[in-house]
């Protein structure tokens, strides 16, 4: 939707209320709904602002201590919300109402580079000084139960019911029973900028996959963030709830979130060597660096406790790094040929934050060519089963560590932006260490 379509929108009462948002470092959209008469009259010439406090919260809203980008002596300010007009569009659920994302911005006007936005944006500042264009896609999955979100909080998530009582695999029965809640996420989603290809059950018990069309990498992080709150809005005015946990039973499947990605140049996959038929140098290079780099930048891809317990052997997860052609027990699994060549990235999980899953993607790639890196022969066989080859980090705390220590992550993202995110995580793995757990408690509350 453009602005002159929003006017004419709010002029004839079809939209009433504007949602103003920014993506926080969970990924979570977060702002203010203005009257649309308002939105048009202030806010598009002059921004809104927000507490800064929003970077440096934790899922609970509470303020967290030890951050430069703000903090209680500084007295919690604001920071401006500058809206990109480029992202507007009407929540078809949400009646007369339209969203735009906006950006964090510091009094001065630049970018607040701890913003996820931010970090993306730096990133494509980097491939654009190449002459290139970045595409990606992010392949979503999820889980869907037959209870409402206040419903699984009130009963503490036990008993949680999947929408289906057997794996539903690119199964065409079973998932007809979830067929009004999936056709309105196609096309409400469709209606509001978001593409949607298809919708497919997956490998567990009520586990589905929405894909939607490739673009260019901000407004491909866009569009996931507001599929994510699309699919939880709308399915709770289905009477049910989904959860994009990377991993919320052991017994089930994890949630990912496969990234593709490509660089382009003259119109043209620049990953694809029409002569050789094969991937380019440029590929190589690129693909080299995400096989060096991603153990110290995995803290994009999975950045919460829960997400390590989805590298599992046999969990259609990767636990090991290595690449190859059309094999899912890898990390980096290449597919298509032509403009449709390119690596998919299948470490991150669906609570990966997508700027910054994509701007690790990046910043990785990119020094592979700098360093004119080589991605050496595809992977053959079991990648599960092979212990030559380098393992993920297994926890949090151990792709803390290796983020806090990357000198390439320092390069890229910039020092103040990696002590940021390493101190975001530290505290989210002491509040895990804090709490007691129901395992604790089934384990040794009378046997110890």
């Amino acid at each position: 939707m453009k602005l002159a379509q929003l006017q004419a929108a709010v002029k004839a009462g079809s939209i009433d209320t504007v949602l103003v948002a920014i993506p926080d470092p969970f990924g979570r959209l977060v702002g203010k709904r203005f009257r649309a008469d308002f939105f048009l009259d202030s806010v598009v010439k002059s921004g809104t602002h927000g507490c800064n406090y929003l970077l440096t919260v934790n899922m609970e809203m509470d303020p967290l201590d030890g951050f430069k980008v703000a903090n209680w002596d500084a007295g919690f300010g604001d920071f401006e919300m500058r809206p990109d007009l480029d992202t507007i569009r009407l929540l078809p659920w949400q009646p007369g109402a339209a969203l735009v994302l906006c950006d964090f911005l510091r009094h001065d006007g630049s970018f607040v580079a701890e913003a996820p936005r931010s970090v993306l944006r730096r990133q494509l500042d980097r491939v654009a000084k190449l002459g290139m264009t970045c595409f990606c896609a992010s392949e979503l999955e999820f889980y869907l139960f037959n209870q409402t979100y206040h419903a699984a909080f009130t009963d503490g998530y036990r008993n949680l019911q999947p929408s289906s009582d057997y794996r539903i695999d690119y199964h065409l029965m079973q998932p007809t029973r979830d067929e009004p809640l999936m056709r309105a996420l196609r096309n409400q989603l469709t209606a509001a900028r978001v593409p949607v290809e298809s919708s497919k059950g997956e490998w567990s018990r009520g586990q589905h996959e929405i894909n939607f069309t490739y673009d260019q990498p901000l407004p491909m992080a866009d569009m996931h963030v507001i599929f994510k709150q699309g699919v939880k809005e709308i399915a709770e005015q289905h009477g049910k709830a989904v959860t994009f946990m990377a991993k919320y039973a052991p017994s089930e499947a994890g949630n990912s979130c496969h990234i593709h990605m490509s660089l382009w140049k003259g119109g043209k996959n620049a990953f694809w060597d029409a002569k050789a038929h094969a991937g380019s140098k440029l590929f190589r290079q690129f693909l080299g660096g995400l096989m060096k780099y991603s153990p110290e930048l995995c803290l994009f891809y999975g950045p919460t406790i829960n997400s390590y317990k989805r590298y599992q052997p046999g969990s259609w997860a990767p636990t090991r790094m290595a690449w190859a052609t059309d094999n899912r027990t890898t990390g980096f699994r290449v597919v298509g040929h032509g403009n449709g060549y390119r690596p998919e990235n299948r470490m991150p999980g669906a609570d990966a934050n997508p700027y910054l899953a994509f701007a690790a993607m990046l910043a990785a790639g990119l020094a592979g060519i700098e360093e004119n890196l080589d991605c050496g022969p595809a992977y053959e066989g079991n990648a599960y089963l092979d212990p030559k080859l380098a393992r993920l980090p297994s926890s949090l705390r151990d792709a803390t560590d290796l983020f806090e220590n990357s000198a390439l992550a320092k390069s890229a993202f910039g020092a103040e932006v990696v002590e940021f995110y390493t101190h975001h995580a530290r505290l989210e793995h002491q509040a895990f260490s804090d709490a007691v757990t129901d395992w604790e408690k089934q384990r040794y509350f009378e046997r110890i």
